[in-house]
């Protein structure tokens, strides 16, 4: 036998709650584009950031071999003048190590030569300490072998020799 109530139809939702419901996943969907976009822009910045900055510090390690190349004409040119008869050697030492420094500046190489500063370890390397009375502790007495800066990045720290202050 059938029971004679009638069985209670599905409630459907009202046509107010439905568009409330589909107004709701737009928004959701319309907050996952934006943030969608706005994550492929900062990642295209961040590419183009990490190609520039590849670019800019590409030939550090090509600049970096020819430091000591540098390094030897500075004491041939420093050994050259000394010589009475070798006023013409260093006069093209002279001139190389001039037109090496030009093509060196051009890609962004700079000498640092610390003298007088305070010792920084982020670019100094101490090779040695020495006391002086007329030179505070810790200020940089001379300079052992400037060291260079590839646009504002140490390429290699100059050796110095550092001021342990007044002997005692």
């Amino acid at each position: 036998m059938t029971d004679p109530t009638p069985s209670p139809e599905p409630t459907q939702p009202d046509d107010a709650t439905r568009i409330a419901e589909l107004e709701g996943q737009v928004a959701l969907l319309k907050d996952a584009v934006l943030r969608s976009n706005a994550d492929q822009q900062n990642q295209q910045r961040r590419h183009v950031r990490d190609r520039e900055e590849l670019r800019k510090f590409a030939t550090s390690g090509l600049l970096e071999d020819l430091l000591p190349a540098l390094d030897s004409l500075n004491l041939g040119l420093e050994s050259a003048a000394k010589q009475a008869d070798g006023r013409a050697v260093a006069e093209g030492f002279r001139m190389a190590v001039g037109q090496l420094r030009s093509i060196l500046s051009s890609q962004g190489l700079v000498e640092v030569s610390p003298a007088g500063q305070s010792f920084d370890p982020a670019r100094h390397e101490a090779v040695g300490s020495e006391p002086s009375a007329d030179v505070a502790e810790g200020t940089v007495l001379r300079v052992a072998r400037p060291g260079w800066l590839l646009h504002d990045r140490v390429l290699r720290p100059a050796a110095v020799f550092v001021s342990a202050g007044a002997a005692k």
